[in-house]
């Protein structure tokens, strides 16, 4: 395993010792066949299975510790939340490693793409960047967006995060968070208009548009 990506043990007290013993020897398939049907059990040792190979495979696909953790931990997300697209047409270990690097890539990706976007957002609230002070504002925007997250509540700030970072939906955040769907997309609807706030808190007033002056007073 690769140092500092934490291993994932079940909590021995919600699952009897016995049974979690019975459910460890299974194969996949049994497990795959149980977890699809509402089986917690056998869903959570699938994750305890294959967490460490989902670890090493996003330690080797990425630089980043730090990324790779995280890339891993949204593999394991997509174990829970896609297994029902598992269809047998290959081993269970196969199609969860196609998952995970293509998780690897897709998180790449993202975090390529949003590493423009707050300018981007910049831009949208401020117009017209020619200003000095609407320039200053632009090079500040990337320190006040983790501001405003860190300003939300723990539940907006988890939503919004499973939303624009690691691209699930609606219903998976649901599942993942134990969530209603609708109570989601509040969440995640009330920490963008609260992000937005702040932002547009911090930019300064609009400068005259160049066609609205006429003339010397």
């Amino acid at each position: 395993m690769q140092p500092g990506i934490p291993a994932i043990r079940l909590p021995e007290e919600r699952i009897p010792v016995p049974i979690l013993q019975a459910y460890r020897r299974l194969s996949d398939l049994a497990l795959v066949t149980k977890a699809r049907a509402g089986d917690r059990p056998a869903l959570d040792v699938l994750v305890e299975r294959y967490a460490p190979r989902v670890n090493r495979i996003a330690a080797s696909a990425m630089t980043d510790l730090e990324d790779a953790r995280d890339a891993a931990q949204e593999s394991l997300v997509k174990l829970c939340t896609k297994l029902r697209q598992f269809r047998g047409d290959a081993q269970f270990s196969t199609w969860l490693h196609r998952l995970t690097v293509n998780t690897c890539r897709d998180f790449q990706e993202r975090k390529r793409v949003r590493a423009t976007e707050p300018l981007a957002l910049a831009e949208e609230l401020a117009g017209d960047d020619s200003d000095p002070a609407w320039a200053s504002a632009l090079g500040d925007l990337r320190h006040d967006l983790a501001g405003a997250l860190a300003r939300l509540s723990p539940d907006q700030r988890s939503v919004v995060v499973l939303r624009d970072v690691f691209g699930l939906s609606y219903e998976e955040i649901a599942r993942s968070a134990r969530l209603p769907v609708g109570t989601a997309k509040c969440y995640d609807h009330r920490g963008r208009a609260r992000m937005r706030a702040v932002l547009e808190e911090r930019l300064p007033a609009a400068p005259p548009q160049a066609d609205a002056v006429s003339g010397t007073p």
